[in-house]
C-alpha cells in the first residue's frame, strides 16, 4: 500500500516537473541567453525553487538545513556529499552564482541540458582523468576570478546510502591553486530520492554545511582526506525521518 502511494505520489511529482524542466529549459536557451549570465541564473534557478517545493507538496519530502551561517560571502569551492538528484537542484539554487562539475553528456538531456548548459557549468570527459583535471584547474579558476562558486561532488558519481565513494582530489586543487577555502556539505537525499530509482519516499532531506576550510599550507592529499572526514562524520548524525 506505502508503495502504491508513494508511486502515484511520484508520478504527480514528475508530470510538473517536466513542465516545468520545459518552460525554463526553452528560456534559458531562447531569452535567456540575452540576459546577463547573473540574471539568468536567478531566474533559471527558480526552476530548482518551484521542484524542491513541489517534492515537498506532492511526496511529502520536508527539509532540515544547518550551518547557512557558513557560506561565505566571497567565492568558495563547495565539495558535497552526492546520493541522489535532489542536491543537484537544491545547491544550485541555493550557492548561486555557482559553477558545477559535471559530466558533459548531460548537455544532451532535452530541456535540463539544454538549461544546465547556459549555467556557466564545467563540463568534463570522465574517460580522459588527466585532460578532466586540467579543465577543472583552469577553468575553475577563472569562473572563481568571476565571482562564481564552484560546487564539485568529489565521489564523481551518485552513491547509496550507507556508501563511501572514491573522493577525487580535483576539488582540493583547485582550492589551493585559486587561494580559495573548501565549503563542506553533508546531506542524506538518498533516503527520500534513491539514486536511479522513480519512486520518491516521504521523509525529511538534512543538509549540514560545515564551516569554510583553510586551503594555506596544505595538499591536495590531505586536504581531500580531512573534507572527507567531516563529510562522513557528519553523514552518520543526520536524521532522516
Amino acid at each position: 500500500m506505502k508503495t502504491a502511494v508513494a508511486f502515484t505520489r511520484s508520478v504527480l511529482f514528475y508530470l510538473i516537473y517536466l513542465l516545468v524542466m520545459v518552460i525554463f529549459g526553452t528560456f534559458s536557451c531562447t531569452i535567456g541567453i540575452f540576459l546577463p549570465y547573473k540574471i539568468r541564473q536567478n531566474i533559471v534557478t527558480w526552476a530548482n525553487a518551484i521542484i524542491i517545493k513541489w517534492l515537498n507538496i506532492s511526496c511529502g519530502i520536508t527539509l532540515q538545513v544547518d550551518g547557512l551561517e557558513n557560506v561565505p560571502s566571497s567565492p568558495c569551492v563547495i565539495l558535497s556529499k552526492h546520493q541522489s538528484g535532489w542536491e543537484t537542484f537544491y545547491l544550485q539554487r541555493l550557492l548561486r552564482p555557482v559553477s558545477t562539475i559535471l559530466k558533459k553528456e548531460l548537455f544532451w538531456i532535452p530541456f535540463f541540458g539544454w538549461g544546465l548548459y547556459f549555467m556557466h557549468p564545467i563540463a568534463i570527459d570522465r574517460s580522459n582523468p588527466r585532460e578532466a583535471m586540467k579543465q577543472i584547474l583552469s577553468q575553475g579558476k577563472r569562473r572563481l576570478a568571476q565571482g562564481n562558486n564552484i560546487l564539485i561532488y568529489p565521489e564523481g558519481t551518485r552513491t547509496p546510502v550507507g556508501k563511501i565513494g572514491n573522493y577525487g582530489r580535483s576539488g582540493a586543487a583547485l582550492a589551493i591553486a585559486a587561494g580559495v577555502p573548501i565549503l563542506p556539505v553533508a546531506q542524506n537525499a538518498g533516503y527520500c530520492w534513491p539514486a536511479h530509482k522513480f519512486i520518491k519516499w516521504p521523509g525529511r532531506i538534512h543538509v549540514v554545511i560545515g564551516k569554510p576550510i583553510d586551503t594555506n599550507g596544505t595538499d591536495s592529499r590531505q586536504l581531500t582526506e580531512q573534507v572527507k572526514d567531516w563529510i562522513e562524520t557528519t553523514q552518520q548524525t543526520l536524521s532522516h525521518r
